[in-house]
């Protein structure tokens, strides 16, 4: 499948644009993008580059805030990101042109380069969790209000609003609401401070992929600052990653013990993110977590 003349035209136009000489697209092909998005190559006279495409039912900023997300997580220099070129709307689609990441075959030491890369990216710190903007988990708006404390934000921004929105559409039931209120006023009891940390957001294994040099790409981020546990135990809740990337991770920045007995604490708001764009399967996996903690 192609793109049709009329987007090519308006793509070569922003791709001049952004060259500050003539660029085309020779061709176009479909490749793998995720759930929610279309992706293309585009084949041009300035290399190959990756495109997504989306109808914007959630949100015009989707790809504007997606693009500041990967900026951010290339900016602290530890990660492989694709960088963004530009995004834009024609007719009734927003898109996102990047860089083009070839995918390799992962090979002995791409975990351990994997880890020690994402200690170094959680080593990225903020005055205070949050980010000057909201944005997006998968469909669903993410909001960042900036806070002092982790238990306020984990609570406020992330647990509560999405059990109010599970709640009012009967994903939850009344005393699973009175479960999470419960849970949050626990948060400070069961999670360790720490400093906030950059944080991917979203990081599961459609998240990455090997690139050249056995080296780890991340993309398709959730960015803010939090506490780095998140993006540890969102890694363990769809199979995990393989051991050496956490021996590894743990080398470059210890984690403070017992995370294994609160992980997940830190899986409930991803958990409540599928079960909200998902449905029913989430709910005892949701229920669980709420009676382990409250």
């Amino acid at each position: 499948m192609h793109l049709n003349p009329g987007f090519l035209q308006h793509i070569n136009h922003h791709f001049s644009r952004f060259f500050e000489e003539e660029t085309s697209v020779s061709d176009s092909y479909k490749v793998e993008g995720g759930d929610i998005c279309q992706a293309y190559a585009l084949v041009t006279n300035k290399g190959k580059f990756f495109i997504k495409l989306n109808s914007a039912l959630f949100g015009l900023d989707f790809f504007e805030k997606e693009a500041r997300g990967l900026v951010a997580m290339a900016n602290a220099g530890a990660l492989k990101v694709p960088r963004p070129l530009f995004d834009g709307k024609f007719n009734q689609q927003i898109y996102l042109v990047m860089e083009w990441l070839e995918n390799t075959t992962a090979s002995n030491g791409f975990w351990k380069n994997f880890g020690y890369a994402m200690a170094g990216m959680h080593k990225n710190s903020n005055d205070q969790f949050g980010l000057e903007h909201d944005n997006y988990i998968g469909k669903l708006h993410q909001l960042n209000n900036r806070t002092d404390l982790w238990s306020e934000f984990y609570s406020r921004q992330r647990i509560m609003p999405l059990v109010s929105k599970a709640y009012k559409q009967s994903l939850l039931q009344a005393e699973d609401v009175d479960m999470a209120e419960q849970v949050c006023r626990k948060i400070d009891s069961i999670i360790p401070s720490e400093k906030p940390a950059l944080l991917h957001g979203d990081l599961w294994k459609g998240n990455f992929m090997a690139i050249e040099n056995n080296q780890a790409a991340i993309f398709d981020p959730a960015v803010y600052y939090g506490h780095r546990e998140m993006d540890l135990a969102m890694t363990m809740l769809f199979g995990g990653f393989d051991e050496e990337f956490y021996d590894a991770y743990g080398e470059v920045y210890p984690q403070q013990p017992g995370f294994s007995e609160r992980k997940e604490i830190f899986q409930l708001y991803p958990l409540l993110v599928h079960l909200l764009l998902f449905g029913g399967p989430y709910y005892m996996p949701v229920k669980k977590v709420l009676e382990k903690y409250s």
